[in-house]
């Protein structure tokens, strides 16, 4: 798994909306109806994430949920995280 550059991650970061670049990781906040809905939606990309055994550093508090993703094995982004990114906003807007 290669590290992505910084220009690299600003290039990809252009087709995911809300997501920013934060500490060697790309990181978006999400609000929803209410604690229910936030959990449904992180239920359903913890799936995705077990699948790809790739997952996320993320917080939820009541109906926010705020998700961070790096590569942890390379020490900054690579192309799992863009992928993964892109599943969540599938999973979001669903």
């Amino acid at each position: 798994m290669e590290k992505l550059s910084q220009n690299q991650i600003e290039e990809k970061l252009g087709n995911l909306d809300g997501w920013i670049l934060d500490n060697e990781a790309i990181t978006k906040s999400y609000k929803f109806k209410n604690f229910k809905e936030a959990f449904s939606k992180m239920t359903q990309i913890a799936f995705e994430c077990e699948a790809k055994n790739h997952h996320p550093n993320w917080e939820n508090v009541y109906n926010s949920l705020t998700i961070r993703l790096n590569t942890h094995d390379v020490g900054g982004i690579t192309q799992n995280d863009i992928d993964l990114a892109h599943i969540i906003e599938k999973i979001i807007k669903h």
